[in-house]
């Protein structure tokens, strides 16, 4: 490996230098090999499948992840030379869980950050806790949802007692791949925020509320640090491996934002929105991370984006890529259909569990282009609520985001996100900006770049930029208030088949 002094990334003598970055997102591993300059050399991906067992039940097997990076490395690598590599990053959706035992293996599928079926656990652990003590752990008065980790192992413990006693380790995605690819079971405070405290470590009263869960988290380092050495794929080369992050942070520093005043938008499964600022403002449904090197991210995830348009196109019998084309035959400017996109609830800025989704406005001429039209805005729309709690969190509002994510490349729907939002949007050329984060991070470990703040805008570009319609804004508006109506009128029916909620049994 290179003998890195710090920020001297675009010397000679560095300039062959790869780094993999990796994201392991809800939908598949997505893998890029990158120059120190940010220049894509190679892009691989694999789609993995996602069980849906049951009412609010969402699984994932671990070993697709793993497969995923192990053959993405090998993908990536052929006809390259491996000793070009000097690092490699990952990052991964977050609120996604795996139990394991000593020896790594999964005591069952993963529980997906979109299951649901912690709901009461998760309310009654949040339950115990007082809004002074939330101000003190978060600076905010975040409730405590069905996706995360300790209502998890609540849920386990009492569903599965013979299983109880083998976990070893609950991880995330990353953190399970780096178990096995350099076995050293880690963890880092940003992933960890639900568990973690404003002073990065991990919240000691809230954790003691939960039997065993103490022994059973993994130790915390920064997401800079090297976590181990990990083999190239089928190459017998070996390469530091940093500790990563989630994949909202990978997202943050593959879109460019480094610095207070910058905003990110990432389509990907769900839509993520974030600003980040120099001072601890907040604002209640949005998270405000723990100060890192003087920044302050505020952000949040809402529950459905691209797995909306995943949902309609198998309702309406056509490929994801087609739901846009469809709605490109609508009228923009007609009667619209106003459309909730809360399928398996809604996290920021609401955090409902028992929300559903809902069309309304409909009448004996809505057609195919019309739903898909009203499918692409409400996921605008559900965009546009978090974003007005993001600048209540964060105490501005930007005139601009930078986006990416598998969501925006489509011109259309970018469009729409920009005129419903009413801030420019400016794409990156490269789109799967989790993958460029992760390798940012690694190139930073490594030594590659002194910091952050260096190697992000050394290893970012913007390709395009949409400009909102200030017509259609006025448009955006009106339905808007619509959506937040709608939300009111129907968020008291929740689940209306109550027989349809997750059942409270081990299977």
């Amino acid at each position: 490996m290179p003998d890195f002094a710090p920020g001297t990334a675009r010397e000679d003598a560095t300039r062959d230098a790869y780094v993999i970055g990796f994201d392991i997102g809800s939908t598949a591993v997505k893998a890029g090999l990158f120059t120190l300059g940010g220049t894509v050399v190679d892009h691989w991906s694999r789609a993995y499948p996602t069980l849906r067992p049951g009412p609010g039940r969402v699984e994932q097997d671990p070993q697709h992840w793993l497969d995923g990076v192990r053959d993405a490395i090998d993908g990536l690598l052929v006809g390259r030379d491996p000793g070009r590599v000097v690092a490699v990053g990952l990052c991964s959706q977050v609120n996604t869980d795996v139990f394991v035992d000593a020896a790594g293996t999964p005591l069952a599928p993963a529980i997906v950050w979109q299951d649901v079926r912690a709901a009461r656990e998760a309310q009654a652990l949040d339950a115990t806790i007082t809004p002074a003590e939330k101000q003190a752990w978060w600076g905010a008065e975040m409730p405590i949802g069905a996706s995360h980790a300790l209502a998890k192992m609540m849920w386990f413990r009492k569903h599965h007692p013979d299983l109880w006693p083998r976990v070893a380790h609950v991880l995330s995605p990353k953190d399970y791949c780096l178990l096995k690819l350099t076995g050293q079971a880690v963890a880092d405070p940003i992933a960890s925020f639900g568990q973690v405290g404003l002073d990065l470590a991990y919240i000691a009263p809230l954790i003691a509320r939960v039997e065993g869960a103490a022994e059973r988290l993994p130790p915390l380092k920064f997401f800079t640090d090297i976590a181990g050495e990990m083999q190239l794929g089928s190459h017998p080369r070996r390469v530091p491996v940093t500790v990563g992050t989630m994949d909202a942070w990978g997202n943050l520093f593959g879109c460019g934002v480094f610095s207070p005043g910058q905003g990110m938008y990432v389509s990907g499964t769900s839509e993520i929105l974030a600003l980040a600022g120099a001072e601890r403002i907040g604002a209640p449904g949005v998270v405000t991370f723990a100060t890192v090197n003087g920044l302050v991210v505020n952000a949040g995830p809402t529950q459905s984006g691209a797995d909306s348009l995943r949902w309609w196109s198998g309702t309406a019998g056509i490929e994801p890529g087609a739901v846009a084309d469809l709605a490109a035959r609508a009228d923009r400017d007609g009667r619209p259909i106003l459309f909730l996109p809360h399928l398996e609830g809604e996290r920021a800025p609401l955090w409902d569990a028992d929300i559903r989704g809902a069309f309304i406005g409909l009448d004996s001429r809505s057609g195919g282009p019309d739903f898909a039209l009203a499918v692409l805005e409400g996921v605008a729309l559900s965009a546009r609520h978090l974003f007005q709690s993001l600048t209540k969190a964060a105490g501005y509002r930007p005139d601009r985001l930078l986006y990416g994510g598998g969501g925006a490349r489509s011109d259309l729907w970018s469009q729409i996100r920009a005129d419903c939002l009413g801030v420019a949007l400016h794409r990156f050329a490269y789109q799967d900006v989790g993958c460029l984060g992760a390798a940012i991070i690694a190139a930073v470990g490594v030594g590659a770049f002194s910091t952050l703040e260096e190697a992000v805008p050394a290893m970012t570009s913007v390709e395009r930029v949409f400009e909102p319609d200030p017509k259609r804004l006025k448009r955006y508006d009106r339905m808007f208030d619509a959506y937040c109506k709608t939300i009111d009128a129907l968020r008291p029916l929740g689940i209306i088949d109550t027989d349809a909620q997750p059942a409270e049994t081990a299977s």
